[in-house]
């Protein structure tokens, strides 16, 4: 097999943009349409108030001028069927470089062990904890805090994504193939088994597979990985089945995207619509946060950031000189994923930079037998204790 860059696969030939679920397919959709239309789209999207209490002295200063960092939440439900408290299940940190023809979209791993400032209701924070806490302690505002200390980059929007509205999108679509690269038995019910190859996954099914975690060695880091390779799925999905290029069918995708995603008060679909109207698949670049293994907090698994890399990267990142930044670790973060023929191009160029190279030393949890078609009664107890 070819080697494959971590820039991106050069067979990744896409019209829609391969960054974040509901920006991307909300941009391809603003950018399609007359400006009237992408309007309307913009009153779809609900406002949440982010920046309004945020003092801008407090906050990383902005260094270079048309460069745009976006904050990716994805609001979780704790299980499949959308009920439970409200937390962050995914987040991701997307630059777009000042000349607007390449991004990178960078997850952070909810377990990363970061420091919470105090949250506004004063009652938590100002403590350490997983990162995702941020988000159920004090929502957008805190998660914004929690990120920009973590990482010294200034978030410039945020975008929430309610994966449950999602499963519609994706069942609108017809369903998403996937390849599962591990045999594993939910720890939600119905408590589906995933069986190890090539899949096709309804919405309920493709949500409940990519909140999957305590099933792998190194936990969170294989379900970000999971999580980019299911946005690169409907992606492909959406342009294969012609949806991006049907007026109809894209109103009624684009109609459900926008109504299941939140935004900051100053966030325009328009203007972010134009401002991303060039990149394609080949532009966008998928990382994970660099990470130094795991460990525990009290009863608490947690992972361990990598102080060196990270800074590094997210220097990287305010600098825009993430380009750079890449060129001497490309290739290793490729060099030991292993060659399944099977899994091709695509397992490659969505390896989460950091998840082969910097957790190496990850010690397997007891999982019981994936083939068994029952969930084990310790994962049962996982699902109690998700934190």
């Amino acid at each position: 097999m070819e080697p494959v860059e971590v820039r991106g696969s050069r067979r990744w030939r896409r019209r829609a943009l391969a960054v974040g679920l509901a920006l991307a397919l909300v941009v391809a959709g603003g950018a399609t349409f007359v400006w009237g239309y992408a309007r309307s789209l913009n009153g779809n999207l609900a406002r949440t108030n982010v920046f309004g209490s945020m003092s801008p002295s407090a906050r990383p200063p902005e260094t270079v001028v048309g460069a745009l960092n976006i904050l990716l939440l994805g609001s979780d439900s704790r299980d499949p069927g959308g009920t439970g408290s409200s937390r962050s299940d995914t987040m991701m940190l997307l630059h777009l470089d000042a000349d607007h023809h390449h991004a990178y979209a960078v997850s952070i791993p909810r377990d990363t062990w970061v420091f919470v400032p105090t949250a506004p209701d004063g009652k938590n924070g100002n403590t350490m904890a997983k990162i995702n806490a941020a988000y159920s302690w004090g929502g957008a505002p805190l998660a914004v805090q929690t990120v920009e200390r973590f990482t010294g980059v200034r978030i410039d929007h945020v975008v929430i994504i309610d994966f449950a509205g999602f499963r519609g999108v994706v069942d609108a679509l017809g369903g998403l193939d996937m390849y599962v690269d591990q045999t594993i038995t939910s720890i939600f019910p119905p408590y589906r088994v995933f069986s190890k190859g090539n899949r096709h996954f309804t919405g309920a099914e493709a949500l409940d597979y990519v909140r999957q975690r305590y099933q792998y060695a190194d936990g969170d880091l294989t379900r970000e990985r999971h999580q980019q390779e299911f946005l690169k799925a409907l992606l492909d999905k959406a342009d294969s089945s012609g949806t991006l290029t049907d007026p109809s069918r894209l109103n009624a995708f684009l109609q459900a995207v926008t109504k299941s995603t939140t935004v900051d008060e100053n966030f325009d679909l328009v203007d972010t619509a134009l401002q991303l109207r060039d990149l394609r698949g080949t532009d966008v670049t998928f990382l994970t946060s660099p990470t130094a293994g795991t460990g525990w907090e009290g009863d608490q698994s947690v992972l361990r950031s990598d102080p060196a890399k990270a800074a590094a990267l997210y220097r990287a990142v305010s600098a825009d000189t993430v380009a750079t930044w890449l060129i001497p670790y490309g290739s290793e973060a490729l060099k030991d994923h292993p060659a399944d023929p099977e899994v091709g191009v695509l397992a490659k160029s969505l390896l989460p930079l950091g998840s082969r190279r910097h957790v190496g030393g990850f010690a397997p949890e007891v999982y019981g037998d994936p083939q068994a078609g029952r969930i084990p009664a310790d994962l049962r107890a996982a699902r109690r204790d998700d934190r």
